[in-house]
């Protein structure tokens, strides 16, 4: 049908598609995955456990036995999670229960795309506020913006994708209280994503109880179970009742909660895998910051933020070398800037190696 655009709505029409490069290298240090594997005995022990799964059966739709664990572990109640098919999926439900016609949402650039392609997909409109020269919130900004756009969200990525620092935490708080709405009009939701928890340390799940309007996100995919996209929502049990009447029923399968529910209740290796890959950021920083021609940014994530002269060239004589990295350089912070997963010990020394002969 030659005429099928016209069928599109103009919002997404006017979108870049989300693009994951099929690129071949022999290490591949672009994804922010965990570069480990499950080691073979605790594998074993997963595979038996989700041996028994009826696959003639519909899965869980209340994802009970997973919400239970997961309750236990952050100390929040069973009806204040919600569990979605990657974190991606529990953002469109936000934008899909908070959105309207349209209404506005407002992030931080540079940070994760995900959050204005789903607003902009569902004909939302978008305020996207620069970071400082710090790449920290600008506080006074988002400030101004709510007070003058009443957004009905606000996304923080905390660490922050791409740049991988935590922003301040009495920033985020400060604009939590601001935006807790009075008398006269209604709250902002504040989304802290803490995709990258693990790595950080830092989190504002014990902020919840006294500000309503916060909601958490958390991933598994980081840790190691990227192939299972499981994603986790907290927050008030009444944001979280109404955001179950826009949740797919049987959003998220069989296997994948039998084995996020097994790896979390016994979820030692993982660990041990994490220690290891924050220990490895730390050397691989100090590492590069004595490579002349590169700036590596303090990280509390899993892939450092980094800037070299001709950012295409060395990206591009990566790959040439079987690596391959990501390529954010783009305009303002992002101008002339990489990012490279943190991998194994074995991958990290061939990376180093490559960026000097580069740099």
């Amino acid at each position: 049908m030659k005429n099928i655009k016209k069928l599109i709505r103009k919002e997404v029409l006017g979108l870049k598609a989300y693009e994951v490069k099929d690129i071949p290298a022999k290490i591949r240090l672009d994804a922010k995955e965990n570069p480990f594997p499950l080691p073979p005995e605790f594998k074993k022990s997963v595979l038996n456990e989700a041996e028994g799964i009826l696959l003639n059966r519909y899965p869980d739709s209340k994802l009970h036995d997973l919400r239970k664990v997961i309750s236990s572990q952050l100390n929040v109640k069973e009806d204040e999670i919600m569990i979605g098919n990657g974190s991606d999926e529990l953002i469109q439900m936000i934008v899909t229960a908070f959105g309207g016609f349209p209404e506005r949402f407002l992030y931080s650039v540079p940070t994760f795309s995900m959050y204005g392609i789903i607003a902009r997909a569902q004909g939302q409109q978008v305020i996207e506020i620069p970071l400082n020269e710090n790449f920290d919130l600008d506080v006074e900004k988002i400030i101004a913006a709510v007070k003058k756009k009443r957004p009905r969200v606000i996304f923080i990525s905390y660490p922050n994708n791409p740049t991988g620092n935590c922003f301040s935490e009495d920033r985020i708080l400060k604009i939590i209280k601001e935006c807790r709405g009075g008398m006269h009009s209604a709250p902002t939701v504040v989304v802290v994503d803490e995709a990258y928890y693990n790595f950080s340390k830092k989190s504002f799940i014990p902020y919840l109880k006294k500000y309503k309007n916060l909601m958490i996100l958390r991933s598994l995919s980081k840790i190691g179970l990227a192939g299972l996209r499981v994603g986790i929502l907290i927050a008030d049990k009444g944001i979280v009742s109404e955001l179950n009447k826009v949740r797919l029923p049987y959003n998220l399968n069989s296997y994948s909660q039998v084995i996020a529910r097994f790896v979390l209740e016994n979820r030692g290796p993982i660990d041990e895998q994490i220690d290891i890959i924050i220990s490895e950021r730390e050397r691989m920083m100090e590492e590069m910051k004595g490579i002349s021609g590169t700036r590596a940014y303090p990280s509390d994530s899993n892939f450092i933020f980094f800037k070299v002269k001709n950012a295409e060239r060395v990206y591009k004589g990566l790959i040439d070398r079987g690596i391959l990295i990501r390529n954010v350089n783009g305009k303002g912070h992002l101008k002339d800037a990489l990012q490279v997963t943190i991998g194994t010990p074995d991958e990290n020394m061939e990376f180093l190696k490559a960026l000097r002969e580069l740099v």
